[in-house]
């Protein structure tokens, strides 16, 4: 399928592509579609009011006040790129072939959903002064001023965002609190005999880490835990996770997924309407690789994602590029470089490599003898082997894997 054959559109009319969500994904997605050759008109719907910009960096420099943003280094003019900001979209209309707007309809011949997630709120939180959140620019600014003044802090939740925010508010001389519900951090992502050993991670940094510990109440200048017990909080930051940002697509006959609410995209990431596409946040897709259906919130997915809608609105799914990555992230928290490559599940069997009370020490996660998954820490040789591994299907030798004076890649069979 070539840009010109879309049945629907008038001989007289440039065809247009138009991507709802401003953020990596829909900024790669435009980009992209420029680079591998779309003649045709792109239109980039943005909700928030400022550039495009990139999302890791609000957690550290710009939350440091080390940097003033984080704005995507984008001529948009000059890749014929119209750029709208502040202009959510409300619905998406495909009989129409339109998306939505306070300021009207936007007729498109493709449509590429890229409109992320939403962070979850605690219950009872939303609009209480002293409660902030950090998934955007404006978050991070507000609590810019809360660092500089080192407050006493309440973090709730133990994820990657709670940690890197944890890590940042230690930095600037803040007496950090952070409250976990479940028994460990990162409860969601690892098991709890690798996640045991970042515990004292929150120690060693000077924070106070209070796992099994659920809030029953925030008010203002102090959160109330279920066992009674009452923190002094100058503020409270909430990272208890996030959801696909898909509410707007009720009624629009693109398919959701009844378990996280997901875009259920197909694996050249089309959605169940034809013509519309999904990537980044706000979409999963099914893995062969993995043998079961991915959602990816992390920074890689809305990087390369993006490549592959392009393709495939150029070429169509016949020619195009099915999506099956090695999902990949990486965290920074207390002084460590965490990085994370693959998927793993409860049957998969762990293998250490060195010492996970030391600096630096990597866990793979095996399936039968091929290797699925990997978390290194300090050890960025080992992730950047091991992803290279799992992208082949390697099988390894379990024990030259689990010795870490081996290269990784040598322990391939």
């Amino acid at each position: 399928m070539s840009e010109q054959s879309t049945s629907s559109q008038a001989p007289d009319r440039t065809p247009r592509v138009v991507i709802v969500g401003a953020g990596i994904a829909g900024v790669q997605t435009a980009v992209a579609l420029r680079e591998q050759g779309w003649r045709g008109a792109i239109t980039l719907l943005g909700g928030e009011p400022h550039q495009p910009y990139d999302r890791p960096p609000l957690s550290k420099a710009v939350l440091l006040g080390k940097a003033e943003g984080s704005t995507f280094d984008i001529d948009f003019g000059a890749l014929g790129i119209e750029l709208h900001l502040s202009r959510p979209v409300t619905a998406l209309v495909p009989g129409a072939r339109t998306v939505e707007t306070a300021e009207g309809p936007v007729p498109y011949d493709y449509a590429v959903l890229a409109t992320g997630a939403d962070p979850v709120l605690l219950p009872g939180s939303a609009g209480l002064p002293g409660v902030h959140l950090l998934r955007t620019l404006d978050d991070a600014e507000r609590l810019r001023p809360v660092l500089a003044a080192r407050h006493e802090i309440v973090v709730v939740g133990a994820g990657w965002i709670g940690a890197e925010f944890a890590t940042a508010a230690r930095e600037a001389g803040c007496a950090v609190t952070v409250v976990e519900a479940a028994d460990r951090p990162l409860a969601g992502a690892l098991p709890a005999e690798v996640a045991a050993h970042m515990t004292d991670w929150y120690a060693d940094a000077g924070a106070d880490l209070r796992t099994g510990a659920r809030v029953a109440a925030v008010e203002a200048g102090a959160v109330t835990l279920a066992d009674g017990t009452t923190l002094p909080a100058d503020a409270v930051v909430v990272g208890i996770g996030a959801r696909p940002a898909t509410g707007w697509l009720a009624g629009s006959d693109v398919a959701l997924s009844p378990r996280d609410g997901s875009v259920l995209a197909d694996a050249w990431l089309r959605t169940s309407v034809p013509d519309v596409y999904a990537v980044g946040d706000c979409a999963s897709f099914p893995s062969a690789r993995y043998g079961t259906r991915l959602l990816v919130h992390h920074w890689d997915n809305a990087l390369q994602g993006p490549r592959t809608v392009a393709e495939n609105i150029l070429r169509g799914a016949a020619e195009g590029m099915v999506y099956d990555p090695v999902p990949y992230f990486w965290s920074e928290q207390f002084g460590r470089f965490v990085q994370y490559a693959g998927h793993h599940g409860d049957a998969d069997e762990l293998v250490w490599r060195g010492d996970p009370a030391g600096a630096a020490w990597s866990v793979l996660w095996l399936r039968g003898d091929r290797l699925v998954a990997l978390l290194a820490v300090g050890r960025p040789r080992d992730l950047a082997q091991g992803r290279k591994l799992i992208e082949r299907g390697a099988a390894l030798d379990r024990e030259r894997a689990a010795d870490a004076s081996v290269p990784l890649k040598a322990a391939a069979l």
